[in-house]
């Protein structure tokens, strides 16, 4: 098979009714993690509480509930939906490199999400946080490695920064086939800002491990929840974007049902 019969295979499987129904309900898995992510937040900001404010921290939190590993199969399903478009999107598309690499790039992260998913529904667990100190640790081990660690997390202030301008801007509408009701509109505003003020702590969070020569103060979303409850009035601070966090989940409800496809 040549790269032309590739891409028309890839632009096939995208425009399949089957993607289009897994990528929406990608679009609703997003949306539950979102919510879990919120709520684990606010257990964080003002109980104390232990649970890994991240992605695995909320895949745990959801399979301890009733009926939670039933949902996480429902989850993984979505999220391998989402992988397989994006895929899609990335070889059959005729969007520009950029539009393609992202694609690819958020394949990648769905892929995660979806393999995360199922390892929980299946009683296993892991810890993103972990992985990202011992991911930071290994790579200032090699040479050049703490500059390649503060790049890394000055390509994540970026992501953030864009993150921002896409919620603030309303960009993101350019994402939905129709103009949506106020809620979808208002949520994915705030959700989108929320999620930008996350990755730039993280961001910033690498960029100082890596001055400092420290994996240990490097990490994700874990780590900048927890690093935002520490600073002054940080309950309350921690608890705005935990609120953004929720408003994000119900945007990606709602892009379940407006998005471009």
């Amino acid at each position: 098979m040549d790269h032309s019969d590739a891409k028309v295979t890839a632009r096939r499987v995208n425009d399949h009714p089957a993607t289009t129904i897994l990528a929406r309900l990608g679009y609703v898995a997003s949306g539950v993690l979102h919510l879990v992510l919120g709520y684990v937040a606010v257990q964080v900001a003002w109980n104390g509480s232990t649970t890994t404010a991240d992605q695995s921290g909320a895949l745990a939190t959801l399979a301890s509930h009733p009926f939670g590993k039933a949902a996480l199969w429902v989850v993984a399903l979505g999220f391998a939906g989402l992988t397989v478009w994006q895929v899609t999107e990335a070889f059959g598309s005729g969007a520009g490199a950029g539009d393609r690499v992202k694609a690819a790039a958020k394949a990648i992260l769905y892929a995660v999400l979806a393999w995360s998913s199922v390892k929980f529904a299946q009683g296993g667990s892991s810890s993103s946080s972990s992985q990202s100190k011992d991911f930071t640790k290994n790579l200032m081990a090699q040479p050049g490695g703490r500059i390649l660690v503060a790049v890394i997390g000055l390509v994540v202030v970026g992501v953030a920064v864009y993150h921002v301008h896409k919620g603030w801007t309303r960009k993101f509408l350019r994402d939905l086939r129709e103009r949506p009701g106020r809620l979808v509109v208002a949520t994915g505003r705030f959700g989108y800002v929320a999620k930008g003020i996350a990755l730039a702590i993280v961001g910033v969070l690498f960029v100082v491990a890596a001055a400092k020569a420290r994996p240990d103060e490097a990490g994700g979303l874990d780590a900048a929840f927890r690093t935002l409850g520490d600073q002054p009035f940080g309950s309350v601070l921690l608890t705005v974007v935990a609120a953004g966090f929720v408003a994000y989940g119900v945007y990606s409800f709602g892009r379940a049902r407006y998005t471009r496809t």
